[in-house]
């Protein structure tokens, strides 16, 4: 049924077969009639992920697939970390019935925000049952062995019995399926896999009896990785690859950047794939096998701007050529020989249902490769874009493409827009409204392998190269609830390159990655203070997230998990950001924890440093604690009350600094190689390595903001900011204090007007970067985030989303 293929493009999203109890396993519960099962790990990172992918989000909001959808609406009030499952199965009324199944917990359902809701009991001979309605949606559910049973069917629940799964086969594919993944989707049923041919007849063969996909997502592509099998090898079109070895797929060298779509299937010996197709196609005799496909590996079927053609490739054209010779030349094209063929109906009469074309009249030869079509045009159009080497294959989105495919399959199956929206218009509604444009390459392959088919797939967006200095906006993540810190970039130490964390006003920290992809979301105590760090604890290149809340310091692995024996509960208020040294660049760290007019100092393991024997202060700390190392000496500098604290790494004054200074609500920056900040009357305030002070009036206002580096000083003053003594007069604005960054060998500097959402960038000699001002809505983080040397910049958008920009 098509409302299944729609609802795994829905939700996206559900988990696993782990075992809660002696007595039952989640997989326990499957319904009998479930023809499909969806499974997470992680359902709120994954209703996020689905949210913030452009493709399934349209499909979620179009006319024709909406009631679809709402069916599931109900999930949005789950709140659990632990796997979970769907079951899609039909009802005698032939509706979707839909069935969750995960460990209960006390505070598995929320309906916190919701004003109309109720909650019946309904005693049966068996159960309670509780049947609840919210948003017009009901549902039923139970408790069965600690875990929750759910669904839209009263009857499902009555019925619910735990039972081990007797279909091996189907056990085989939960168990292969991915627990890291957005989402694994196994189809139990070959009646309710998506169809994925274009072709009629292929359409209606059996594919296999088991599919199981893996699936990833960002906001531009999705991503789906698994296996598929069949039991009977004479009724399914995948085992028609048995006994057979994928080969490379080099349809693509030929075929124009145009084509809207091909099908290609490829063996290392033709003979046994002639004999399994001849099987599948339970003919009543064994056919005599063509001696032109003899030195043949690859079968494609091409479409190209309302024409058809038909490809091989042979291991020995010469051979090839030699079983084409009778046929008569057309005519030359570029020094190539376009001739007749007098077997136009061959290839569907071998290959059918693969292929179905039977009027390719003419052929051409093309080094290894050979195409056929009545269309002497077409001929020519592959002939001129062969020569010009602008074929598909030398295409960027097509290159992009490949990248997450083989290189060999059985099958493939490519796509581009056009295409694409056909399918999706087969699964869902030929009615479906819905913008494919931009997914100019999408993909699907099947790579056999002794008894069972390897899956994988590609619908991805491609984004044209931008011009230098252009700013493209890479792509936007919406969050479940608004953003309450500014998004940070963090070292992902796994591929090098950079990810994104933020906390929303519901204090849960996300960790994304530089595609858009929502890694996990962790409830924390409240809001994090300051920056987040990042320590190498067991010195083994594996980095955790280090930062403080009001009572407790978190040390994060970068899964999600706390840190053992993180995080650390305080009774009183912790009033600066956490601070963390590293003196000697040993990765032997020491975390400050300030709490008013006291510090405390513990070490990565979170046990407390005894040699540090500064404690308290005689007044308030009014900044986060700062370590700074000039030649061979630590300084460990804050501001107490009218007082510049100096201190070495044991906690004792290094600096004794006599003058008192009005601080301004600033940090304390090493610059120039002089401890430096602000006064409130606008004065910058230096004090060497003697203790000695130097003020020199900067004519700022009370509420001026800076920013400095080692040779860096930056000040703003109302609209008036000033980067090493250049000055800039913005539009007056409510700003974010300046920002500070180096990366690949030039400063940037940033600051944001909130109020008409820009964002500012200049360079050190305060020239604006070209195409600034751009649309933002906080301060931003500016780094190189992925494998190329073009910056990004992240900063919120909406308020509850964040945008990802690249300086091209």
């Amino acid at each position: 049924m098509k409302y299944v293929f729609a609802s795994l493009l829905i939700l996206l999203f559900f988990s696993c077969d782990s075992n809660y109890t002696k007595q039952t396993k989640l997989s326990h519960l499957i319904p009998e009639n479930t023809s499909v099962v969806l499974k997470t790990s992680n359902l709120g990172n994954l209703r996020s992920n689905f949210k913030n992918n452009d493709l399934i989000e349209a499909l979620s909001e179009n006319k024709n697939t909406k009631s679809s959808f709402k069916h599931l609406e109900f999930l949005k009030h789950l709140n659990t970390d632990n796997p979970v499952l769907i079951c899609f199965s039909s009802n005698p009324k032939d509706s979707l019935g839909v069935t969750l199944i995960t460990k209960n917990t006390p505070t598995l359902i929320k309906f916190d925000s919701l004003t109309k809701h109720k909650d019946e009991v309904l005693k049966t001979k068996n159960r309670t049952i509780h049947k609840t309605t919210v948003e017009d949606q009901i549902f039923y559910s139970t408790i069965i062995d600690s875990i929750l049973f759910a669904s839209n069917s009263k009857e499902t629940v009555e019925l619910a019995t735990p039972k081990p799964i007797t279909d091996l086969e189907f056990q085989k594919a939960l168990n292969a399926s991915s627990n890291d993944k957005t989402v694994s989707a196994i189809f139990t049923s070959n009646k309710q896999f998506p169809t994925i041919f274009q072709s009629e007849e292929l359409s209606k063969a059996k594919l296999s009896d088991y599919l199981m996909v893996d699936l990833t997502m960002s906001q531009d592509d999705v991503n789906l990785n698994g296996i598929t099998k069949a039991l009977d090898s004479t009724k399914s079109l995948i085992n028609i690859f048995k006994n057979t070895i994928p080969q490379e797929n080099k349809i693509s060298h030929v075929c124009p950047p145009g084509t809207e779509a091909f099908l290609s299937f490829t063996f290392n010996n033709y003979k046994t794939f002639h004999e399994q197709l001849e099987l599948f196609s339970k003919r009543d005799s064994i056919t005599i096998q063509n001696p032109l496909f003899e030195n043949i590996n690859e079968v494609g079927a091409i479409d190209e701007n309302g024409s058809k053609a038909i490809f091989l490739n042979s291991i020995d054209p010469t051979s090839t050529l030699e079983h084409l010779k009778e046929n008569t030349l057309v005519e030359t094209y570029r020094n190539i020989s376009i001739y007749t063929f007098g077997q136009p109906d061959v290839f569907k009469k071998e290959f059918y249902p693969l292929i179905t074309f039977d009027t390719a009249s003419n052929f051409i030869n093309l080094d290894d490769y050979f195409v056929f079509s009545d269309s002497i045009e077409l001929l020519k159009e592959f002939i001129a874009n062969y020569q010009n080497d602008h074929t598909l294959s030398s295409e960027s989105y097509y290159q992009n493409l490949t990248t997450q495919l083989s290189d060999e399959s059985s099958l493939l199956l490519y796509g581009n827009n056009k295409a694409l929206l056909s399918v999706l218009k087969q699964n869902f509604s030929e009615d479906l409204a819905i913008d494919a444009d931009n997914y100019k390459a999408s993909a699907l392959q099947f790579i056999y392998d002794t008894d069972f088919a390897h899956v994988n797939a590609v619908i991805k967006k491609h984004k044209a190269k931008q011009s230098s200095n252009d700013i493209s906006e890479e792509f936007t993540i919406t969050l479940d609830n608004d953003l309450l810190t500014t998004p940070q970039f963090i070292t992902n130490h796994i591929t090098k390159q950079k990810d994104i964390v933020v906390q929303d006003i519901k204090n849960n920290l996300y960790l994304i990655s530089n595609e858009g992809k929502i890694y996990w979301k962790k409830q924390l105590q409240a809001k994090i203070l300051g920056k987040i760090e990042q320590i190498d604890m067991y010195k083994n290149g594996r980095l955790q997230l280090a930062f403080a809340t009001p009572n407790r310091i978190y040390v994060i692995a970068r899964n999600g998990k706390d840190v053992s024996p993180f995080p650390l509960n305080f009774k009183d208020k912790i009033t600066q950001p956490l601070s963390v040294f590293d003196y000697d660049k040993k990765k032997n760290y020491r975390l400050m924890v300030t709490q008013g007019k006291e510090v405390l100092m513990y070490d990565q393991k979170g046990k407390t440093v005894n040699g540090f024997t500064f404690n308290k202060a005689k007044n308030t700390i009014s900044s986060q604690p700062q370590h700074f190392r000039i030649g061979r000496k630590d300084y460990i500098v804050f501001a107490e009350g009218t007082t510049l604290k100096i201190l070495d790494r044991v906690g004792k004054t290094r600096i004794k600094v006599n003058d008192a200074i009005n601080f301004s609500d600033n940090s304390i920056y090493l610059y120039e190689d002089k401890f430096t900040t602000t006064s409130t009357n606008g004065a910058l305030v230096q004090v060497n390595q003697s203790g000695k002070m130097n003020s020199a009036n900067l004519n700022l206002n009370e509420s001026h903001k800076i920013d400095a580096t080692s040779k860096t000083f930056v000040t703003l003053s109302e609209n008036k900011l000033n980067i090493k003594s250049h000055p800039i007069e913005l539009d007056y604005g409510e700003y974010t204090a300046p920002k500070i960054f180096y990366v690949n060998d030039k400063i940037y500097v940033s600051v944001t007007d909130l109020q008409s959402k820009k964002v500012y960038l200049f360079d050190s000699q305060g020239k604006a970067i070209p195409n600034f001002p751009i649309y933002g809505n906080s301060a931003i983080d500016l780094d190189s985030i992925d494998k190329d040397k073009n910056v990004e910049i992240v900063t919120k958008g909406d308020s509850n989303s964040l945008i990802i920009y690249k300086i091209n």
